[in-house]
C-alpha cells in the first residue's frame, strides 16, 4: 500500500474539528437534507401546492397533483438511500486504499456490477429482483479485485493515479461489453439503456424493499469499520502495532462497500462521482476521523443525489434528465481538479 499521508500525522491533526463544530454541522446537514427531501416531493414536471403535498403525505391521491406527489415519495426515498450508499461506499474506499481518487464509478466497481447484471439477464434469464442484487454484488466485488490487482502492478504498488487509470480503463471496457451484450437483444435493450445511465425515476416501494436488507447490512459493516479505518490511516505497520489485523480490516470494510455498491447499482444503475465528491466535502466539515466522516458521507451523499434528481426534473420539464447525467456534470470537473492537485499520492 501507499504511504500514510501527504504530511503524515501533522496534517491529520490540523484536520480535526471540535465536537461543537461537528454537532453544529450535523444539525445543518440534517436540516438541509430535510429541505431537499421536501423539495423532491413537491417539485416536478407537474406543479403542486403545499395542500396537495400535505394531502398526499396523508395518503390522499384523488387529484392528478396528489397522485404526482404520491409517486415522488418512493422516488425520494430511493434517491436518499442510493445517495447515502454511494457516499458511504466512497468514504470507505478512500479509507481502505488511502486513495483520494477512489470512487465506485471511477474504480470500475459500478460498471462491473452493471456488466454482471446485463450478462445474467441476457444469457441466463435473470428476472428475480433479489437475484439482481446478488449478481450485482458479485460483479462489483470481482471488478474491485481486478482493478486493484491491475493497479498494483509495477513499481510503487497501487498508487492513486494507477488505480484511477486502471479503473477508468476497466469501466470503459465493461461499458463496451455491456453494449455488446445488450444491443443484439431488442427485448431488453430499451430498458437497459435507461438503467445504464443511472436514475431513480422508476422507484417503487417494492424496489426499495428488495434492496433495503442489503443496504442495511452494507451500512452496518461500513459504519462499524470506522474506528479500524482510523488506525489504518496511520499506516499498516502502526495499525498492526496497535493490534489491528490489517488484512481483515481491509477485507471487511471493502466487503461493506461492495455490498452497498452492488445493491445501489441493482436498484438505480451505475451512478458515478457521488462517492468521489462527498468524502472530500465531508473532510472540510468534520475532519478525517472516520467515526464522523462516514456518517456525514452518508448524509451528504443522500442530499447530493436527491438534489441532483430534483435538478434533473426541473431543467428539462416535462421530461427528466437522469440523475446519473447530473452527477457526471458535477463530478467530472471535480475529478479533474483532484487529479491536478499537487501531492495527490494518498490520504
Amino acid at each position: 500500500m501507499t504511504a500514510v499521508g501527504t504530511d503524515h500525522l501533522p496534517d491529520a491533526a490540523r484536520s480535526r474539528r471540535p465536537a461543537r463544530v461537528r454537532l453544529l454541522w450535523s444539525v445543518a446537514v440534517l436540516a438541509a437534507l430535510a429541505v431537499i427531501m421536501v423539495a423532491s416531493v413537491a417539485l416536478g414536471s407537474r406543479g403542486t401546492t403545499w395542500s396537495d403535498v400535505l394531502a398526499a403525505l396523508g395518503g390522499a391521491d384523488g387529484s392528478l397533483e396528489q397522485a404526482a406527489v404520491t409517486k415522488r415519495i418512493p422516488r425520494t426515498l430511493l434517491a436518499v438511500l442510493i445517495g447515502a450508499a454511494l457516499g458511504l461506499a466512497g468514504g470507505v474506499m478512500q479509507g481502505v486504499t488511502r486513495n483520494p481518487l477512489a470512487d465506485p464509478g471511477i474504480l470500475g466497481v459500478n460498471m462491473g456490477a452493471s456488466l454482471a447484471v446485463a450478462t445474467a439477464v441476457a444469457f441466463f434469464g435473470l428476472t428475480s429482483p433479489t437475484g439482481y442484487v446478488w449478481v450485482a454484488m458479485t460483479g462489483a466485488g470481482a471488478a474491485a479485485v481486478f482493478v486493484y490487482t491491475v493497479g498494483s502492478l509495477g513499481r510503487g504498488g497501487a498508487t492513486p493515479l494507477k488505480l484511477a487509470l486502471a479503473g477508468a480503463a476497466t469501466s470503459a471496457a465493461f461499458a463496451s461489453l455491456v453494449s455488446a451484450v445488450v444491443l443484439p437483444r431488442n427485448d431488453i435493450a430499451g430498458g437497459f439503456r435507461l438503467w445504464q445511465i443511472g436514475g431513480v425515476g422508476g422507484a417503487s416501494y417494492e424496489r426499495i424493499g428488495h434492496v433495503l436488507p442489503f443496504l442495511a447490512v452494507g451500512f452496518a459493516i461500513c459504519l462499524l469499520s470506522a474506528r479500524a479505518l482510523n488506525s489504518l490511516a496511520l499506516g499498516d505497520e502502526v495499525a498492526a502495532g496497535l493490534g489491528e489485523r490489517v488484512a481483515v480490516i481491509r477485507a471487511t470494510a471493502a466487503l461493506g462497500a461492495v455490498v452497498l455498491c452492488g445493491a445501489a447499482t441493482a436498484a438505480a444503475g451505475p451512478i458515478a462521482f457521488v462517492g468521489l465528491i462527498v468524502p472530500h466535502a465531508c473532510r472540510l466539515l468534520v475532519g478525517v476521523d472516520h467515526r464522523w466522516l462516514l456518517p456525514f458521507s452518508a448524509l451528504i451523499g443522500a442530499g447530493l443525489l436527491t438534489a441532483a434528481d430534483v435538478v434533473g426534473r426541473m431543467v428539462a420539464r416535462p421530461a427528466d434528465v437522469e440523475v446519473g447525467i447530473v452527477t457526471a456534470l458535477i463530478g467530472a470537473p471535480f475529478f479533474i481538479y483532484i487529479v491536478r492537485r499537487q501531492k495527490v499520492r494518498d490520504l
